[in-house]
């Protein structure tokens, strides 16, 4: 079957090439003027899903790190105030073992009662240290103080219940530390223990035998701060594993929306001049009319 071609055929043809190119040329300038390679979800769905998928995890590793710093400043403030009990307990047992000497005058030992008791309150302080309002050492509580005193008795106002942070899909980590376990509580406190000392100095007794029950104390400490160590040591890794989790998503990211650019702007260039082609052509093409022929 013989097909006619008319000029109106050839016109027709000419313009839907024309305005297909016209097309292509826009979609990459626009491209170009908002760097992206997907403007709408028709543009690429499977590109579309893929970026919804990796955007949620950024999310999702942009609030573990989150958490994580939280808990990397829980730990640090508790660690501080962990080292700073052993140094004052250090001084506690440094003061007994020179009150335990047969040479000491009572004037000595009313000066090494009046530091004792100034470090039993500096241990009060670090027992109810904060971080962001928190006590470190009483888990969940609000009460705003680990430790109170009243008249010679010690009550710890812990809740019992950890405070946690999630480091990642699969990791709790808890971030304060038991502050009966640390210091003791009750009659059984390091604060009470203090205060007996310091009694029996003023008394005028022996109290060499209290060098024992300071190791124990300072060897609790010890302990906790080595859990303690164990914990921040964690946190500190998941934290490095967030942050080369978040580059990787990023280049994920960038990789299915980012353009590159340069390649953009040189084939929007090439489109451009096909397109100054063509209108060229076409325009010759399409020159003769019927007057033309009539002449």
């Amino acid at each position: 079957m013989i097909t006619r071609t008319t000029n109106q055929t050839i016109a027709r043809a000419a313009q839907q090439n024309l305005q297909a190119s016209m097309s292509r040329m826009a979609k990459l300038q626009e491209q170009v003027s908002s760097s992206a390679a997907i403007a709408r979800p028709s543009d690429d769905p499977t590109g579309t899903a893929n970026a919804l998928k990796v955007r949620t995890e950024i999310r999702a590793v942009a609030q573990y790190s989150s958490n994580v710093s939280d808990a990397d400043g829980w730990l640090s403030v508790t660690d501080n105030a962990l080292t700073n009990t052993t140094d004052i307990l250090r001084r506690v047992k440094d003061l007994t073992l020179s009150a335990t000497t047969g040479t000491i005058s009572p004037a000595d030992r009313k000066a090494i009662a009046t530091e004792l008791t100034g470090l039993k309150t500096d241990l009060l302080r670090e027992a109810n240290t904060t971080y962001l309002g928190r006590t470190v050492f009483a888990g969940t509580s609000d009460a705003g103080r680990a430790f109170t005193e009243d008249s010679g008795s010690y009550t710890y106002s812990g809740s019992g219940t950890p405070t946690s942070r999630r480091l990642d899909s699969g990791t709790l980590m808890r971030v304060d530390t038991d502050g009966a376990a640390v210091f003791g509580s009750g009659d059984g406190s390091v604060f009470k223990l203090v205060d007996s000392l310091v009694a029996d100095l003023n008394a005028n007794k022996d109290v060499g035998g209290y060098l024992s029950k300071i190791d124990a104390a300072a060897a609790t400490v010890n302990i906790e701060h080595s859990a303690l160590g164990v914990r921040h040591a964690a946190t500190l890794k998941a934290k490095d594993t967030l942050m080369d989790q978040s580059v990787s998503l990023e280049a994920r990211r960038s990789g299915i929306e980012d353009l590159d650019t340069a390649k953009v702007i040189l084939d929007m260039k090439l489109q451009e001049v096909a397109y100054q082609s063509a209108l060229s052509v076409t325009a010759r093409a399409l020159q003769p009319t019927l007057m033309d022929f009539l002449r």
